[in-house]
């Protein structure tokens, strides 16, 4: 299981050894004798469904179309790839927004270039024969959650929402990698997770059809994974950045086009790549948070003040937003897609 926890609390840079720098970006040339830049991305952990368009953008050469020769690497948490992108050890990162917010809270200097998840898949997920279909069933049941995450945090305020006591439900402090084993064992009724990451592995391992309750569909929204770049970059190369947030726009609207052909393209990117099917189910369910009800029917990556406010006053209540600041200070308006 994908273990994303966010941390609260003051924490040292993490070094990742694979990622490089984001000052020193340098060149290489296509087959057509096009000059490139060679960035890295830094995605928020293995590669699974979600990153399928980052691989199709570089198969279809997208990425070179925009002048970028693209390397994707594999992250080690939302909180790690946050703090090596603001490090310059990585040119760009991909992460849950939550992480970018608590680590610019702490002066970490990264900026959101655009988030792309735009409707959280936040959710409690279990078994069809649990019979949690709504809100009130989630009375009396046990939760296997996270202390500390973004997940544990925001629930309680999922549940006020929807007019449930915190004292209604227990949630079990369990290891991100062993939610779904306490699921399956039956230790636990569900667990709070990611529709588009737990749920289909989950299912493939057990077999059994699994159920989702979403945040988003309860009364509580909140953006989730999107693109940022360390502020040295944004400041020393704005115009690769530019090129870029362009570039991972036009990758995911033809990945939306073509998902089976996109999942296909990740054919070979990991050792811990998930089996094809449930690839194939975590990029669809991906495709359902790419807008929120300001941005349909807009560019992937297009965002609004508006939903940025939402979010930071979300994780405000959470208390993983100490010192909320303006939104310009989370989201680099002048590299963010238009229109």
């Amino acid at each position: 299981m994908h273990a994303r926890r966010l941390l609260i609390g003051v924490v040292p840079l993490v070094l990742v050894a694979t990622a490089c720098g984001g000052e020193d970006t340098s060149t290489s040339t296509s087959d057509s004798g096009k000059k490139l830049d060679k960035v890295t991305l830094t995605l928020n952990w293995y590669p699974y469904g979600e990153h399928a368009p980052f691989y199709y953008g570089k198969q279809q050469k997208i990425f070179e179309k925009h002048g970028i020769d693209l390397d994707i690497r594999a992250g080690q948490g939302s909180q790690k790839t946050v703090q090596a992108t603001a490090a310059g050890q990585s040119d760009f990162g991909w992460a849950d927004t939550p992480a970018l917010l608590a680590g610019v809270d702490q002066g970490v200097k990264v900026k959101s270039l655009g988030v792309f998840l735009q409707t959280t898949p936040a959710s409690v997920q279990s078994f069809d024969a649990k019979g949690i279909e709504g809100p009130g069933d989630l009375k009396g049941r046990t939760i296997a959650g996270t202390a500390g995450d973004a997940l544990s945090k925001t629930f309680p305020i999922f549940l006020k929402k929807n007019g449930i006591g915190e004292s209604d439900v227990t949630v079990q402090n369990t290891d991100p990698a062993g939610k779904i084993a306490a699921v399956i064992s039956g230790k636990t009724d569900g667990l709070l997770g990611y529709a588009s990451d737990q749920g289909p592995t989950m299912q493939d391992k057990a077999k059994k059809p699994v159920s989702y309750l979403r945040f988003s569909e309860h009364g509580l929204n909140f953006y989730s994974n999107g693109l940022l770049a360390g502020q040295r970059i944004l400041a020393s190369k704005p115009a690769v950045a530019e090129r870029m947030v362009k570039a991972v726009s036009e990758a995911w609207a033809a990945a939306a086009k073509a998902p089976e052909p996109a999942v296909a393209a990740m054919e070979g990117a990991s050792e811990q790549l998930p089996p094809k099917t449930v690839l194939s189910e975590q990029f669809a369910t991906t495709l359902t948070l790419l807008h929120t009800t300001a941005t349909e029917g807009r560019a992937p990556g297009v965002n609004t003040e508006e939903d940025w406010q939402q979010t930071i006053d979300v994780f405000a209540e959470a208390g993983m937003v100490t010192k909320p600041k303006a939104v310009g200070e989370y989201w680099d308006t002048k590299t963010a897609l238009k229109g």
